[in-house]
């Protein structure tokens, strides 16, 4: 993929390089063709046709060669002389000639003047007739202000150097482009080639990889590196989510099994026909049998509506309640079960009523959730202290006198499945609790938050809108 791309780059630059090239070469070409460069725009600045516009100017009056007052103002103003010859090379008409000019030519001379010698004049020769009478005519121009080159060719000879420059031009461009492609290519398509390497190796699943972030792909690489970084710690995450699933399972297996076998030994005994029961016996058999199966109907019922909650579910059946008595009832059946009747729990509101509109039954559940978590995981001595205080919004405040949460089990606390490392044999629950008391609370548009520390406490604040 890297010399596919380096490759194409490089063919890329060359086709440029090389149109311009040719594009350049017919250019100049159809310039010189049509002497379009050598073409003057008027006479002054083109000393051939300077002295072509003297045809014009001379005259005969009377039998005699006379220049026009406007031919003398130009020779005057240019410092130049004008010369007219007979076919024989003589002279029958002169204006400003030097001294040391011959009054006669002959054509090696007419030739020579023209095309070799070199003087103080620059001699351009042109014919004129009058009154059928043929004539040459001399305009001399300084040296110092005009210069002529005379070159010959052959037509062949240039066209075949024509032809050795195009393509010495062209192949040594083509060099050029090559070389420069390859290297601009390599210094632009190497970046490429390492964002395709990060894609293919992400995509391998391995997020361990870091791209310096420089040069003109300083972005895509910082991206490409937070990219990696993230799937690193959803991986990392997922991990540790497979781990807790495995733990949650083993334990929600054994936790099932357990009263299983309760139920199943005690039911196995009641229907021993040999085996004759008091009825004290009987009580206590059914009691037990009774408690773990709604031991297991509740882990049942924590499943179901954990299912609900994460696939949006359910329907709230709001009510306008009021705030401070779903709490208090909830504390005052907490403190009557005869397993929490020693707990201490103090419970302080300073509004007589606080009207909410919410769904009482799911609101209740999730409020003993956090309660609960408070008794289940301290001991009896932990004073526990619930507030109702109404703000902007309304705030409920569980806190607790207790062991605190470590910060590791902090991070997870609201985390399906998840139980703490302090949680003993007194609650041994689905690992769901936290995690529904959360979205019933969300679902309410609530928020939740939790601060803890170890030997201090836990407080829990909801915060639920009075609409």
């Amino acid at each position: 993929m890297r010399w596919k791309i380096t490759r194409n780059f490089m063919l890329t630059i060359v086709f440029v390089v090389i149109s311009v090239v040719i594009i350049n070469i017919i250019s100049i070409l159809y310039v010189v063709s049509t002497n379009s460069f050598f073409k003057a725009v008027d006479s002054k600045n083109n000393p051939e046709e300077f002295a072509r516009s003297f045809e014009k100017d001379l005259y005969e009056k009377n039998g005699v060669l006379r220049l026009s007052k406007i031919g003398i103002d130009k020779l005057e103003k240019s410092n130049s002389w004008l010369q007219v010859l007979n076919d024989s090379g003589e002279e029958v008409y002169g204006m400003n000639v030097p001294k040391d000019t011959p009054k006669k030519y002959t054509p090696f001379q007419m030739v020579n003047n023209y095309k070799y010698r070199e003087t103080n004049y620059i001699n351009f020769i042109l014919e004129k007739t009058l009154n059928k009478k043929h004539l040459n005519v001399i305009v001399g121009m300084p040296s110092r202000d005009t210069s002529r080159i005379i070159f010959t060719y052959s037509n062949d000879s240039v066209k075949e150097t024509l032809n050795k420059i195009i393509i010495i031009t062209l192949v040594i461009d083509g060099m050029v482009a090559l070389g420069v492609g390859y290297l601009f290519s390599r210094k632009l398509t190497k970046p490429i080639s390492s964002v395709l390497w990060s894609v293919e190796t992400m995509a391998n699943g391995n997020y361990s990889l870091y791209l310096k972030d420089r040069g003109i792909y300083e972005e895509v690489f910082a991206n490409i590196n937070m990219l990696a970084y993230t799937l690193r710690i959803n991986e990392a995450e997922r991990k540790e989510n497979e781990k807790l699933r495995e733990e949650w399972l083993a334990n929600i297996t054994h936790d099932i099994k357990t009263p299983l076998s309760s139920i199943q030994g005690y039911a196995e005994i009641i229907n021993d026909k040999d085996y004759e029961f008091v009825e004290d016996e009987l009580r206590e058999y059914t009691e037990i049998i009774y408690n773990k199966s709604k031991y297991i109907k509740d882990l049942v019922d924590d499943l179901n509506l954990s299912t609900r909650l994460k696939n949006n579910n359910i329907v709230l059946n709001k009510k306008k309640i009021n705030l401070i008595g779903l709490v208090r009832n909830i504390i005052v059946d907490i403190l009557n079960d005869n397993r929490y009747k020693n707990r201490y729990i103090e419970f302080e509101c300073y509004e007589e009523s606080i009207e909410v509109h919410v769904d009482p039954i799911l609101l209740r559940r999730a409020i003993t959730n956090l309660i609960f978590n408070s008794i289940v995981h301290n001991s009896e001595d932990t004073l526990i202290e619930i507030k109702i205080i109404k703000k902007d919004n309304i705030e409920i405040i569980i806190k607790d006198s207790g062991v605190g949460i470590s910060e590791n089990d902090l991070k997870h606390i609201f985390e399906k499945y998840y139980r703490g490392t302090n949680t003993g044999e007194l609650h041994k629950g689905s690992g769901l609790g936290m995690a529904i008391s959360k979205e019933i609370i969300e679902i309410h548009k609530g928020n939740i938050y939790v601060n803890s520390k170890i030997g201090v406490g836990t407080e829990i604040i909801i915060e639920i809108n009075q609409n």
